[in-house]
């Protein structure tokens, strides 16, 4: 029997199954994750091997480095998601792995790596779009959650308010239409001297410093765009003045300013949005949503407008390969499963 039919005959007894385990890779970036989870919803193993340490040196993550680190973690961070879950490779009903967007070096070795498996198992290969993968982490935090509802998408490189009317079926509502929220918070810290990752330790200054001390221009976009590249203009000329007048910088403070303004735009738009399409439900999803400023001011402006918010827990919004394997599972219940030709594509849309 050809590969594709033999899968697809699976694939139709599989949605029949009480329960069905996926094993899941992620390796888009500079995080190598590997997960199995059930039904879309249920955590058995989560494995995440981080480069931080790798790029830290360069400021940023070197494409050819995070390549080389994933082909040599794959193997090992699969290996320990199944020694957590308790399972051997062929006790896993469905395999999945991130296809875009991201670098093409670590997406095709992740996309290798599962296709090989797949091929040796003759098990269904699923192919994830990363950021559906990181919307899909609510699902994992919260049980209840179901579509519809309104998605506020923050990371290094997409700042989306997405409409969530089913289960992988998204409608664009708003987007940047310059920098990312979490491109402009690694910059801002670079102008700082903050170490890499610049966002995390963004973030934690901020903490100590008054949001007032610097007021940034909030810029001018349509709808429910967004735009930081003028924020974060504006927070460089305000940091090179205090240079040339010599002295320390107030780094806390400035730190604290440049989050509050980014956070006050993301919260104001995602909830004037919500308001206008009488979306009853918010969620967040990215790296950036394990803002704690964002955190904390979203849930305050949705509480304050009858909005129920989910969030996932902090260590979901940043890669990982389970939220991956919940959103393979939707897919595999509509019948979305890869064939043998399946490509990285580093460029891959949401919509």
């Amino acid at each position: 029997m050809e590969y594709h039919e033999e899968i697809m005959r699976k694939v139709s007894l599989l949605r029949e199954q009480e329960h069905v385990r996926i094993l899941s890779l992620e390796t888009s970036c500079d995080e190598t994750a590997a997960a199995v989870v059930e039904d879309g919803r249920r955590i058995l193993a989560n494995v995440v091997f981080s480069q931080i340490d790798l790029h830290a040196l360069y400021g940023g993550v070197v494409p050819e480095i995070a390549s080389r680190a994933h082909v040599e973690a794959c193997d090992r961070v699969v290996d320990e998601a199944l020694r957590q879950a308790g399972m051997e490779l062929g006790d896993v009903d469905a395999l999945a792995v991130t296809c875009g967007p991201g670098l093409v070096g670590a997406l095709l070795t992740g996309v290798s790596c599962m296709k090989g498996l797949a091929f040796a198992l003759r098990k269904p290969l699923i192919p994830v779009n990363h950021i559906e993968g990181h919307i899909s982490a609510n699902f994992l935090t919260h049980s209840d959650l179901k579509p519809p509802f309104l998605c506020l998408v923050v990371s290094g490189g997409h700042s989306h308010l997405v409409k969530v009317p089913d289960y992988g079926v998204y409608e664009l509502v708003g987007q940047t239409v310059d920098d990312a929220a979490g491109e402009a918070f690694d910059k801002a810290a670079r102008v700082l001297g903050l170490p890499y990752p610049g966002g995390p330790r963004i973030d934690e200054l901020a903490e100590e410093g008054n949001p007032e001390f610097l007021h940034l221009p909030r810029p001018h976009v349509s709808g429910y765009d967004y735009s930081f590249s003028g924020m974060k203009t504006a927070f460089l000329n305000a940091v090179n003045k205090m240079e040339m007048k010599g002295g320390p910088l107030p780094k806390a403070d400035l730190a604290a300013s440049f989050r509050h303004a980014v956070v006050s735009f993301l919260v104001d738009n995602a909830v004037r949005a919500a308001g206008d399409l009488h979306a009853g439900v918010m969620a967040m999803a990215g790296g950036v949503s394990a803002n704690r400023l964002l955190r904390r001011e979203m849930q305050k402006a949705c509480d304050a407008s009858g909005l129920l918010l989910y969030m996932p827990q902090v260590s979901l919004c940043t890669d990982n390969g389970a939220m991956i394997g919940s959103a393979a599972y939707y897919q595999l219940m509509k019948n979305e499963v890869a064939t043998l030709e399946l490509n990285a594509e580093p460029s891959l849309r949401l919509l």
